[in-house]
């Protein structure tokens, strides 16, 4: 059983955590990428898991929950926070039913048999006693790390079978992933990267940079240009910041147009997400969905006059619903939008889409 002083370090870190979340939205966006928010989720969860008192599967889920709301809350723009505690959740459900010899999927059928039969689901069936639970859990948490550290890899391997030789292809903004995934490809195949500058933020300068030091011909245009330049386009290759339930997006601002322009000149879009960045939301949950900062990048808070009689807007994410999306390229494969509610199934258990 842990000690008191061993709670107290666990209280301080996921507290630090918190701090650290709430820091990383106040910007033009988070200071960390969504790879490395997800691996301190998760390790954070298995420190949870490791040094919290409990002593059935059912202690440790409402710990888990009471966490990862305080988590989310603490950021809500940043969903691969919720997104990880949901795969911790399902870990924990499925180590479970193997310590009681049954299988997730025929527990999953049998509850929806009760849930007919009894009009509910009761949380009795977690409440069981297995001494080896605890190691179990951590060692599947230990697993789902080594699946986040190489998600980028699994990507950006796939790049040959996307990206042939003089081709031309956009981006908007700067996605590590898609970085990642064209540099790849750049060691291969020759091809020319156009960069929407995704303003007022200007993070497509930086990608370009990044391209063009690997030895890839770049070239940045603004984003009124992205309609022009798209007829001599072969693919547009995005990042995003989640992949919905429905299978759109909710990307960096700008996207939305970029894909608009792409399905009128009926140009392939391909989206590079790792798993981590599906989330069971839709894009009507309001209050979550969208992210304003200072609009002080488009109209400078020396403009006084001009301030005083208008009002700005500056947000952050765009939606992109899933229609105007070609293929998902995640790190276990290729996937047409239709399919995220199949994959949704496998990530997440129907009961924690509501943490």
């Amino acid at each position: 059983m842990p000690g008191p002083d061993k709670e107290t370090d666990l209280m301080e870190k996921v507290e630090a955590f918190l701090s650290d979340l709430k820091r990383g939205g106040s910007g033009a966006g988070p200071l960390r990428g969504s790879a490395e928010t997800a691996r301190e989720t998760t390790a954070l969860l298995r420190k949870i898991t490791a040094q919290a008192r409990w002593s059935s599967a059912g202690d440790l889920m409402e710990i888990i929950r009471k966490e990862g709301k305080r988590m989310t809350a603490a950021q809500p723009s940043e969903t691969t926070v919720g997104n990880m505690i949901r795969r911790v959740l399902k870990i924990i459900r499925e180590e479970y039913a193997r310590s009681r010899g049954s299988s997730e999927e025929a527990d999953q059928q049998e509850s929806l048999h009760k849930l007919l039969t009894s009009g509910g689901l009761s949380e009795e069936n977690f409440r069981q006693h297995f001494a080896p639970l605890r190691a179990n859990v951590i060692e599947a948490i230990n697993e789902l790390l080594t699946e986040l550290e190489g998600t980028t890899d699994n990507i950006s391997m796939q790049a040959l079978e996307h990206i042939h030789s003089n081709e031309v292809i956009m981006t908007i903004g700067r996605s590590r992933t898609v970085e990642a995934f064209l540099r790849d490809a750049a060691y291969k195949r020759k091809f020319h990267v156009i960069v929407a500058e995704c303003a007022p933020f200007c993070q497509g300068h930086e990608m370009a940079t990044n391209l063009s030091k690997a030895g890839i011909e770049t070239t940045v245009i603004a984003d009124a240009a992205i309609f022009a330049v798209m007829s001599r386009v072969n693919k547009v290759i995005i990042g995003t910041q989640t992949v919905l339930a429905n299978g759109g997006l909710r990307a960096v601002n700008g996207t939305h147009t970029l894909a608009l322009a792409a399905k009128h000149h009926s140009t392939p879009l391909i989206v590079c997400a790792p798993m981590f960045k599906l989330s069971p939301q839709f894009p009507n949950e309001e209050d979550t969905f969208h992210k304003f900062v200072s609009p002080h990048e488009v109209l400078p808070f020396t403009e006084g006059e001009i301030l005083s009689k208008v009002n700005v807007h500056c947000p952050v994410f765009d939606y992109v619903p899933p229609e105007l999306i070609t293929l998902f390229i995640s790190n276990i494969g290729g996937h047409a939008p239709s399919y995220i509610y199949r994959l949704m199934s496998e990530l997440y258990h129907p009961e924690d889409h509501e943490l």
